[in-house]
C-alpha cells in the first residue's frame, strides 16, 4: 500500500474523529485507529498504524504489572535511560507463560536483555547499555511503543 494513501488516512481520522478505520487492497491491509489497542485517554491521542496480523499474532502476558515509581518535575527519575530503538509493541517475557527479562530492583549487565519490540512481526530483543539496577520499568507489557520512548531507567553504579 502507498505510503501516500496511508497519510491521508491518518489526515482523516484526524480531521473527522472517526476512531478506526481498515483498509484492505488485495492481500495488503492497514488499520488505522487513533487509540491503539486501549480506551481513550484525557489527554489528545495520537493515531497509530497497526497491522491486524501482527496485532492477533502478539504474546499476551498474564503476569501482574510492575509498580514503578512515577517521574515528576520535584522528583525525577535519575539514571541511565534506556530507549526504544523502533516503533512496536514492547513485551516484557519471552512468551506470556514466561518469567520477565528484568524486574525493578534487578541488577543488569551491558548486554543482557530486558524486554522485546514486536515489529513488523520481528521480535527484537531491546538489551541494557548500561551496567546497573533498573530502577524503573516505563512501559506496561503490551503496550505499543514509539522510536526513541524510554523503557528502562537504569541507575548505574
Amino acid at each position: 500500500m502507498d505510503i501516500r494513501k496511508i497519510k491521508k488516512l491518518i489526515e482523516l481520522i484526524d480531521e473527522t474523529g472517526v476512531a478506526e478505520i481498515e483498509i484492505k487492497e488485495g492481500e495488503e491491509a492497514v488499520r488505522i485507529s487513533r487509540y491503539g489497542s486501549q480506551a481513550p485517554v484525557a489527554a489528545a491521542p495520537m493515531p497509530t498504524m497497526i497491522a491486524p496480523a501482527a496485532a492477533a499474532a502478539a504474546p499476551v502476558n498474564h503476569h501482574q504489572p510492575e509498580e514503578a515509581p512515577a517521574a515528576t518535575e520535584d522528583s525525577p527519575l535519575l539514571g541511565h535511560t534506556v530507549k526504544s530503538p523502533m516503533v512496536g509493541t514492547m513485551y516484557t517475557s519471552p512468551s506470556p507463560d514466561a518469567d520477565n527479562f528484568v524486574k525493578v530492583g534487578q541488577r543488569v549487565s551491558v548486554g543482557d536483555v530486558l524486554c522485546i519490540v514486536e515489529a513488523m512481526k520481528m521480535f527484537n530483543h531491546i538489551e541494557a547499555d548500561a551496567s546497573g539496577v533498573i530502577a524503573a520499568r516505563l512501559v506496561e507489557n503490551g503496550q505499543p511503543v514509539e522510536y526513541g520512548q524510554p523503557l528502562f531507567i537504569i541507575e548505574e553504579e
